[in-house]
């Protein structure tokens, strides 16, 4: 697929955009990416290098991969984490020098509720057992995720209060950090997902059954980081459209649910899809969940970031141009060239607001 190349000199992708107080220099996004490279949940030099080339490379706004409120939160033992305080400082360490580089960056904050407790993708497959060092799986109801994974003890309404807690406690982590922003996972088959869909949530209590009462979880997990979290800074909420399987979460659950976020003081919704089921059978091509943020757009007040197989500086271009989203995020592509946002400039003809040391680059002659 080819996309037609803008002459305008003042393209979307590089022109600023404010999100309350925080104003990003331009539209390029990095979108969290589990590395599954943290010991005990601390950031190290390997987080600074790999989220610092982000930044070196001019991307306007980085996020973290997902890091665990709670230690039984995480996917594996190799993820990050904000469930304790000696966390802050490895993390405050990576920022600073996203800081130096004149980007932005925002933590993801996730409990991976009944897809905990797994190996890292080149370490093994499936459960960590007790013995390996693995814990015991939480969940809306006692439904696995698929055969390879562990079978969750139902949550009680403490286990969920304390859930909402280490929330609200962790954004205050980050807050110390000095990070720009957080965003809420609520995708990809993660906690808050799983009491969002009906395939998952089978509760008959105030957590489950009508949509108001599974998206009860994450309202309340939004009130709390939002009544800690600076006014004068956005929060991010990322949510699945669909679960790509009958019977399950779908786009107009979203767009509801995306509603009531905004009343709750939620500024960007990054719209993505699936993870929930081994059932869903999803339709892949370039831009394929980019439909999804243009509902969006069209029927809330949200700003809506996109992702999914956006690779070409043309593509993310037309993508902000036709009004189908605000923010254009990136993951593998951003592993294949870092300096992405550099090569978009040169090849859109724009000018980007990039480190001193790469502002030799230039755009690129034609």
């Amino acid at each position: 697929m080819t996309f037609s190349r803008s002459e305008d000199p003042t393209t979307l992708l590089l022109s600023p955009l404010r999100l309350n107080q925080l104003t990003l220099k331009n539209r390029v996004v990095v979108s969290p990416m589990c590395m599954y490279s943290a010991q005990d949940g601390l950031a190290n030099d390997f987080h600074l290098v790999h989220l610092g080339s982000f930044a070196l490379g001019g991307a306007g706004l980085i996020l973290t991969e997902a890091a665990a409120v709670l230690p039984e939160g995480r996917i594996s033992p190799d993820d990050l984490g904000l469930w304790n305080d000696q966390q802050i400082g490895p993390l405050a360490r990576v920022v600073d020098f996203v800081h130096q580089q004149g980007a932005h960056i925002g933590i993801q904050l996730a409990h991976a509720g009944r897809k905990a407790s797994t190996f890292a993708p080149w370490k093994g497959s499936g459960l960590v057992s007790l013995e390996e060092g693995g814990w015991e799986v939480v969940g809306p109801d006692d439904q696995a995720c698929s055969a390879r994974y562990a079978q969750p003890r139902p949550m009680t309404t403490q286990d969920i209060a304390d859930v909402v807690a280490a929330f609200g406690v962790s954004a205050e982590r980050a807050m110390i950090a000095g990070f720009d922003t957080i965003e809420i996972h609520a995708a990809h088959g993660y906690l808050l997902h799983q009491f969002l869909s009906p395939l998952s949530n089978s509760r008959t209590d105030d957590y489950g059954g009508p949509l108001e009462n599974r998206a009860r979880l994450l309202l309340d997990v939004t009130r709390k980081v939002r009544a800690v979290w600076p006014a004068h800074l956005p929060v991010f909420v990322r949510l699945s459209a669909t679960d790509w399987a009958p019977g399950g979460w779908d786009l107009e659950q979203t767009v509801e649910v995306s509603k009531w976020l905004s009343r709750e003081g939620v500024q960007v919704i990054d719209v993505s899809s699936g993870g929930l089921t081994a059932a869903q059978e999803i339709v892949i091509g370039p831009g394929y969940q980019v439909p999804f943020a243009e509902r969006l757009k069209k029927d809330t007040d949200l700003t809506v970031m996109t992702v999914g197989l956006i690779t070409e500086a043309a593509q993310a271009e037309q993508i902000l141009q036709s009004g189908q989203a605000d923010l254009v995020a990136l993951a593998r592509e951003l592993l294949r060239d870092p300096h992405f946002a550099q090569r978009a400039a040169a090849e859109l003809g724009a000018e980007l607001i990039a480190p001193v040391q790469y502002q030799r680059a230039g755009p690129k002659p034609r």
